[in-house]
């Protein structure tokens, strides 16, 4: 078996070691590239003539290169971008609805909260210890609702499985 695969760094070939193989495809990649200077170009060149499959291998590469150089994306129709910035408006305005609703959910439950406390604190009936308990319970209740809707809004939205049926 004489066949050379890009990056085989077990491979060798009479006199030459792994590391001749990887300088050869670092030179392959130069002159693919364009960057291959006349010293280095003449070294290549010497090695393809020694070694058949290091030619193979280089047809190969040189065909690959031409055919995707001759290849062109085809332009989509007009539907396709009338439909592409439709979405990208669409989603834009549910953007900055989402963040006007956040800040009005945000005031609301503040100012609850806010009334909350100046019942509870008002209250001189109340015992001081049920009064931090339901302070606590009631920040803490809060920030769990806030954290919650963010999470599930979060990973909803990049939710990798979003898609698939069960």
């Amino acid at each position: 078996m004489n066949e050379f695969t890009p990056g085989d760094r077990s491979h060798r070939t009479g006199s030459g070691a792994a590391p001749d193989r990887e300088r050869m495809h670092h030179l392959m990649m130069a002159a693919l590239d364009g960057e291959i200077g006349p010293e280095e170009r003449e070294e290549f060149d010497r090695a393809l003539d020694r070694d058949t499959a290091l030619r193979k291998e280089w047809e190969r590469m040189t065909r690959v290169k031409e055919v995707t150089a001759e290849m062109t994306l085809r332009e989509p129709p007009a539907e396709v971008w009338d439909d592409y910035w439709e979405d990208i408006y669409r989603r834009n305005e549910r953007k900055v609805a989402w963040i006007l609703v956040s800040i009005g959910a945000s005031l609301l439950l503040g100012y609850g909260i806010f009334e909350f406390v100046r019942e509870i604190v008002g209250d001189s009936t109340l015992p001081v210890i049920v009064k931090g308990g339901l302070l606590f319970a009631a920040l803490g209740g809060a920030i769990l609702v806030v954290s919650v809707i963010r999470e599930r809004l979060f990973l909803h939205r990049r939710d990798p499985y979003r898609e698939v049926q069960r």
